[in-house]
């Protein structure tokens, strides 16, 4: 494949993977794309490899898809169920962001437990406003080292019952306590932030507009510089 011919797939080949997971909750087969986007094996691997370098999908040594923010093909914590459709967040901010994502699953049901104590958590999230509750999600890793390794950068932003349970967590791991901050700012946190990742053309945001966003949502500056 040319690289003008890489790049042209590369859109189309975004665009598939982000609509079947927002339409079936999992992962495109390989050779479902295979054959939407009448590529080979290997030009199909070359747009791959350029879409995750490009932090739009991550992939495991095998090179199949472990998420395309804000869905994951595997369990890192959460399910998120809709109406008809069964998805799994990559973590507790991608969880919240799927009903503000997908349009026809706009109220949620999100489930996973307390890290710490190992309790059921659970919580009806719609995109039409922030979920009662009084749990607090924890971040471990600072926005600037989130791709440093971005499995465990999802992995470790999760949800506890209260902060005697982030205490104990963090105090049995010798972890500092990282950010902290309640459910109505995760929402807002996540209300936004993926808008426009299912229509083309879909831009990141660029360093210092999602800074703008950060401090819109109100969660702490120098965590998220």
């Amino acid at each position: 494949m040319t690289h003008d011919a890489s790049a042209e797939l590369l859109e189309p080949l975004r665009l598939a993977v982000y609509r079947h997971f927002a339409e079936t909750g999992r992962a495109p087969r390989r050779e479902t794309l295979q054959r939407e986007l009448a590529v080979s094996p290997g030009d199909l691997d070359a747009a791959m490899a350029s879409l995750a370098a490009s932090r739009l999908v991550v992939l495991d040594g095998d090179g199949s898809i472990v998420m395309a923010h804000p869905f994951a093909s595997v369990s890192f914590g959460f399910s998120v169920m809709g109406t008809t459709t069964l998805y799994w967040g990559g973590c507790a901010w991608d969880s919240f962001a799927i009903p503000h994502l997908v349009p026809h699953e706009p109220r949620v049901l999100i489930a996973t437990t307390c890290p710490a104590c190992d309790r059921a958590l659970s919580w009806v999230v719609s995109n039409d406003e922030p979920p009662a509750g009084t749990e607090l999600v924890r971040f471990a890793t600072p926005a600037a080292r989130a791709w440093d390794d971005v499995v465990a950068t999802c992995q470790n932003q999760r949800i506890f019952c209260s902060q005697a349970c982030i205490d104990q967590w963090t105090a049995a791991r010798s972890e500092p306590e990282g950010t902290v901050f309640d459910l109505s700012t995760l929402w807002r946190l996540a209300q936004g932030w993926y808008s426009g990742r299912l229509d083309a053309n879909y831009q990141r945001r660029e360093p210092a507009e999602a800074a703008e966003y950060f401090a819109a949502a109100g969660v702490p500056s120098s965590f998220w510089a």
